[in-house]
C-alpha cells in the first residue's frame, strides 16, 4: 500500500541520509543531478557545496530547485521525499561555518548508520578539482512532499 508522509517523516528521511538527486532548470530545461547534502532540521535548510560550473550557473538563474531522496529495500518496500525550496548561495566566513557542519553532519549519519570514522569530505563527497575553492549553498525548504510503500 502506498501512503503519504507527513512533515515529520519527510524530515526525518531527509535527515537520515546524505545523497540525493538535485532538480533544476538549464537553458529551459529540467536537469537531475547526484548531490551530497546535509539537511539542518532546526533552521529546515539543506547545506551543499559545488564546484563552479552550470549548475550554479543555473541556479544563480533559476533559484526554484527540488532535492529528492530515496531509501528502496525492495520493490515492495521504499520511501521517497522531495524538498520543493530555493537557492541561496553563501559566501565568506558563513561559508565556512555551513560547510564545516555539512562535513560534521554527514561524519555523524555515516558513523551511525555505517560504522565508519571518516576524515576528510573528499571520503563522502565529491572532490573539488583544480583545487578550487568550493561554492557554499543552502536550500531552503518552503515544503515537502513524500510517499512510502509497504507490501
Amino acid at each position: 500500500m502506498i501512503t503519504s508522509l507527513d512533515q515529520k517523516a519527510c524530515a526525518n528521511l531527509l535527515g537520515q541520509n546524505y545523497i540525493g538527486q538535485l532538480a533544476y532548470i538549464y537553458n529551459d530545461a529540467p536537469y537531475v543531478v547526484p548531490i551530497t547534502y546535509f539537511y539542518d532540521k532546526t533552521k529546515n535548510h539543506v547545506i551543499c557545496y559545488s564546484g563552479t560550473g552550470h549548475k550554479l550557473n543555473a541556479m544563480r538563474k533559476h533559484t526554484t530547485v527540488t532535492l529528492s531522496v530515496s531509501e528502496v529495500l525492495a520493490s515492495h518496500l521504499w520511501k521517497s521525499v522531495m524538498a520543493h525550496g530555493s537557492f541561496k548561495e553563501v559566501q565568506g566566513s558563513d561559508a565556512k561555518a555551513y560547510l564545516h557542519q555539512f562535513s560534521i553532519g554527514i561524519k555523524d549519519i555515516i558513523m551511525q548508520q555505517e560504522r565508519k570514522d571518516l576524515d576528510y569530505i573528499s571520503e563522502f563527497s565529491s572532490k573539488i578539482y583544480n583545487d578550487d575553492i568550493p561554492i557554499v549553498f543552502l536550500i531552503k525548504v518552503d515544503h515537502m512532499t513524500g510517499r512510502s510503500r509497504s507490501k
